[in-house]
């Protein structure tokens, strides 16, 4: 474990705060997600790659030294991008590497900062509309003063683009296409605040009917893929309304580092699953009007992307007109090392690799 930094009783709260924000996936999934804290010039931030559920079992923050980063975020100083060179090893025996959001965290001045990829603000953040209807909702809440981010690349440019919209009252932060991030002087008023707005953005999921797992297992067998662990992932395909919002293209970052761009299909055919021709294959597959099913070498990762999809689907209606990415934003985070990076650690146990010497 690292050094006890000042404040260790709210760094623990935070840990508490994240394991449960971790282990709910209407509000987080997989390696999504970061938390953070500021105390004594350094910004304590989860580690690339690591899981927010792990926060009471394991080791996921690193010490990033505040002062130094945010004069390299101002100053252009590439460095900032990964932050890697602003971690004090003194307080990293692990070699923890620090979040690809960092910088996000730095900017915002508050002690506390918490980003999650919640499925009801993700449901909001795709629409076209989402801003507006957002703000209704969030009126009247008390101490809650919102800013919309435009769609950028998750890290440096998000950063600079929440930079030119900060206000000195900001603690909720609403991102195009990608999530929620809410910060606070306390971690109790921080979950307090997270609690209310998501509340408050909350929408019921359309019910559809339930997958013949029996037939999807049979029609699987022997091929490259399998069912999900949770049968709920299946409701994307099963649900029509539910395909033809995922079938419109990539709708948050998460989705192309994880399962690729957009959404590949496959049929059943005589009780057996035909899959397209492609190398790699897709990590997942929609059967229309049958279920999904998930390539034998898809990540833990990519599991909890498969159900993150069909939970924010549900929640849309079918005529709502949607912002997806772009084929160019698609292969900026499909070509970017830093999200490889936590990729990579998708294929083992969840535990992050030390910082590259």
């Amino acid at each position: 474990m690292t050094s006890k930094p000042a404040g260790s009783d709210e760094l623990q709260a935070l840990r508490e705060l994240s394991a449960t924000l971790g282990t709910d996936r209407l509000r987080t999934q997989g390696a999504g997600g970061n938390t953070s804290i500021k105390r004594d010039g350094i910004l304590w931030i989860k580690a690339s790659g690591t899981w927010l559920s792990d926060a009471l079992a394991r080791d996921i923050m690193t010490p990033v030294r505040l002062d130094p980063l945010l004069k390299a975020i101002a100053g252009g100083d590439p460095r900032a991008a990964t932050a890697v060179d602003f971690v004090d090893s003194s307080l990293n025996p692990a070699g923890l590497r620090p979040s690809i959001e960092t910088s996000v965290h730095a900017i915002i001045p508050a002690p506390v900062v918490v980003h999650i990829h919640c499925v009801h603000t993700i449901a909001l953040a795709i629409r076209r509309d989402g801003e507006g209807i957002a703000r209704e909702r969030l009126r009247g809440l008390a101490n809650v003063a919102c800013v919309f981010a435009p769609y950028r690349k998750p890290g440096l440019p998000l950063a600079l683009a929440i930079r030119e919209r900060l206000t000195k009252s900001a603690n909720v932060f609403v991102l195009a296409n990608h999530g929620l991030i809410v910060a606070g002087e306390t971690v109790e008023e921080v979950a307090d605040r997270i609690a209310r707005v998501c509340d408050a953005f909350a929408a019921p999921a359309r019910l559809g009917p339930r997958a013949d797992l029996q037939a999807l297992a049979s029609a699987v067998e022997g091929t490259g893929y399998r069912l999900p662990h949770d049968s709920a992932a299946h409701a994307l395909a099963l649900d029509p309304k539910s395909l033809a919002i995922a079938s419109r293209g990539s709708l948050y970052p998460d989705h192309v580092v994880f399962l690729g761009p957009g959404l590949a299909k496959g049929t059943v055919v005589n009780g057996r699953l035909e899959a397209p021709r492609s190398d790699p294959p897709p990590p997942m597959l929609a059967l229309p009007g049958v279920g999904v099913a998930l390539h034998r070498s898809a990540s833990k990762n990519a599991e909890a992307m498969a159900l993150c999809l069909a939970d924010v689907a549900a929640r849309m209606p079918e005529e709502a007109g949607l912002r997806v990415l772009t084929s160019a934003e698609e292969r900026e985070l499909m070509n970017w090392e830093a999200e490889s990076y936590r990729q990579s650690l998708a294929d083992g146990d969840g535990d992050a690799k030390p910082v590259p010497p």
